[in-house]
């Protein structure tokens, strides 16, 4: 399949992997010093808040030291460094890592400075918002927009301006109705959009591994919601129609376990993880004589 052979070959595979480990609360540990192979074990409790804790807002791991000295100065405000954010948004893209901190700092230099918005990359920005998923980077970044390219409809009873039909804000509509179906989980919708017209695959086409990302991160709250599921379901959320690609997906990178033995067909089944353990709880209330004293008390007292 021409589509999904790419996925990995990509130099990031690895990463991905250790990503997706990190993210279902599952880390990925050697089998011997001298064996390649991976396999999964349940961390430690500490390992664990730290994975899932995860960094401060402002703070990016990958952020170059010039980027880091531009955010906590003054000249974050400097419309002159609008060029170097810009070429920071690109190496983002080329290099999968995401800082949402500079990305916002750059939509709010276009929102005081709006004759240097440069719609390219905007778009970009709200692209790799996608790839992060769930998470408030996409609507933190369409809340600094200028309010003429904002996604949403008019009423019927108030003028359409020209600049709402302009390419700009037809993209930022695409980009805004992708960004809905993956927030609500309709992963098939999202996929049979994207596929539906090439102006989708030109928006994200400067996003290295912009489906690979998706599939991921689908696939880590696939992780939090489940412990078995079926391949025929999974293959249309992750748009992996080729059932030995699928598989490959499923244990190479997710570490999960493909059981072909099911009565009801082939079932991917998930290791157990903090989120898709059901566990039952207990909760019993202790209410003590004295909590009514007061009331007791006053149902003796005689009215004034």
């Amino acid at each position: 399949d021409d589509k999904t052979s790419g996925i990995f070959s990509s130099p990031n595979f690895e990463q991905d992997k250790a990503f997706l480990s990190s993210q279902s609360v599952l880390s990925y540990a050697p089998v011997s010093p001298e064996s390649q192979e991976l396999t999964l074990k349940r961390p430690r409790e500490k390992e664990v808040r730290r994975k899932t804790m995860g960094l401060a807002f402002d703070k990016c791991q990958t952020r170059p030291a010039h980027m880091e000295a531009i955010l906590n100065g003054l000249d974050r405000y400097n419309p002159e460094t609008t060029a170097v954010f810009q070429d920071y948004v690109v190496q983002q893209c080329e290099d999968r890592t995401f800082d949402c901190y500079a990305n916002l700092a750059l939509l709010k230099l276009y929102q005081f400075n709006p004759h240097l918005l440069h719609p390219e990359t905007t778009t970009n920005i709200l692209a790799k918002a996608l790839t992060v998923f769930p998470s408030p980077a996409y609507s933190l970044s369409l809340a600094l927009l200028p309010p003429h390219s904002q996604p949403f409809p008019l009423s019927s009873s108030e003028s359409q301006p020209p600049s709402q039909t302009s390419d700009f804000v037809e993209s930022i509509q695409k980009l805004t109705r992708l960004n809905t179906l993956l927030e609500s989980a309709q992963y098939w919708l999202f996929w049979s959009t994207f596929n539906s017209d090439d102006l989708y695959a030109d928006l994200v086409a400067d996003v290295a591994g912009f489906e690979e990302l998706v599939r991921v991160r689908i696939a880590v709250e696939v992780g939090k919601a489940f412990r078995e599921i079926s391949a025929d379901v999974l293959a249309q959320w992750l748009d992996l129609r080729s059932r030995e690609v699928l598989e490959k997906f499923v244990v190479d990178v997710c570490g999960w376990e493909v059981d072909k033995t099911a009565k009801d067909g082939i079932v991917i089944s998930i290791p157990r993880n903090r989120e898709n353990e059901a566990r039952s709880e207990i909760k019993s209330e202790h209410v003590g004589v004295e909590m009514f004293g007061r009331a007791v008390r006053r149902g003796f007292e005689h009215p004034a």
